[in-house]
């Protein structure tokens, strides 16, 4: 026997490498390490492979980039009921789309795609949720708490139950301009568990004071991937505490946004400023917006890449969220 051989730990999983790639999309999921591909808008191609989502967000720019997660080695996939999932590596994408006109609106929806999703993954070795993504129509509609993202939060919070009692993972919630009530849930987990961040300018989503609902939002500012590789980053705007920051200023709300990005970055230790390798995504309520969010970034974050979205934030009064990665 090795002398101290239960010392070791097994070495922790790399990161997928997400990338945006203008390339045939059947090209891509014929490599054996593609765990999934993303389209997005109305022009996004069709595919029954199960690693293939088609995204209901347009993308401002043309032509239209794939966004692509790979990892080291082979990967499986299938579907399960109205769920699709693929893994490799220690790796699982999932993804469920669910109409609402057949789940009763957007609480009932969320709850059935959330307990569906966390049943699924539950029973598999790659249990850890590192990051989750949420899209569903008309975000704002509707007032006090009828608004739909309200509901939103509260049929997340019922279908996930407890499956999140030792905490949230990083997330995103999105309003997109599809012409069906669709939601959109989609999610990375792996089995080793990653480490929640928190910004210190602001409050914990699931601290949220009454004011933002009877059942605050669910997750997490951030997480550092299993092998403290990668930060993947939740949907960041300007929230200073648990507050809108300037309300009706564009230039304003990017300024105070990347302020929160450096934040986060510096409390997961990981290196300022975002790079090459460093994919975010900006998501412009108002397409008028797009071209000067795309000018600021360019301007700002030279050389990153940036995919810039039509989607709607989910308050009304913030024009434009960020989120993304950054490896170390």
């Amino acid at each position: 026997m090795v002398q101290g051989c239960e010392n070791v730990r097994p070495a922790l999983r790399r990161a997928p490498q997400v990338s945006y790639r203008w390339v045939d999309p059947d090209a891509v999921l014929n490599d054996a390490g593609t765990l999934a591909v993303f389209g997005f808008g109305t022009g996004a191609e069709r595919s029954t492979d199960p690693r293939w989502l088609p995204v209901d967000l347009e993308v401002f720019d043309a032509p239209t980039p794939l966004e692509i997660w790979q990892v080291d080695g082979p990967v499986t996939h299938g579907r399960v009921g109205e769920l699709q999932w693929s893994s490799g590596d220690g790796w699982l994408f999932a993804a469920i789309t669910l109409d609402e006109n057949l789940h009763g609106g957007p609480l009932a929806t969320a709850a059935s795609a959330y307990a569906q999703l966390c049943d699924f993954v539950a029973s598999r070795r790659e249990r850890h949720v590192q990051r989750i993504w949420n899209y569903l129509a008309d975000i704002n509609e509707g007032a006090g708490d009828t608004e739909r993202y309200k509901q939103f939060c509260e049929g997340r919070a019922e279908g996930m139950a407890s499956f999140f009692a030792d905490g949230f993972p990083a997330a995103t919630a999105i309003g997109h301009h599809a012409s069906a009530p669709r939601l959109q849930v989609y999610l990375l987990a792996c089995d080793e568990p990653g480490e929640r961040v928190e910004n210190p300018r602001q409050v914990s989503a699931w601290r949220y004071p009454r004011q933002y609902g009877r059942t605050p939002p669910s997750f997490a500012r951030a997480m550092a991937l299993p092998a403290q590789d990668a930060l993947a980053i939740s949907g960041t705007a300007a929230v200073v505490g648990h507050a809108s920051a300037h309300e009706d200023d564009l230039l304003a709300q990017l300024d105070e946004t990347l302020v929160n990005l450096e934040a986060l970055l510096s409390s997961a230790n990981m290196p300022a400023g975002f790079d090459t390798q460093s994919p975010l995504k900006a998501y412009v309520r108002h397409p008028t917006d797009a071209p000067l969010v795309r000018e600021f970034l360019q301007q700002r974050l030279a050389g990153v890449p940036v995919l810039v979205l039509h989607g709607d934030i989910c308050r009304s009064e913030l024009l434009v969220e960020i989120d993304g990665w950054r490896y170390a």
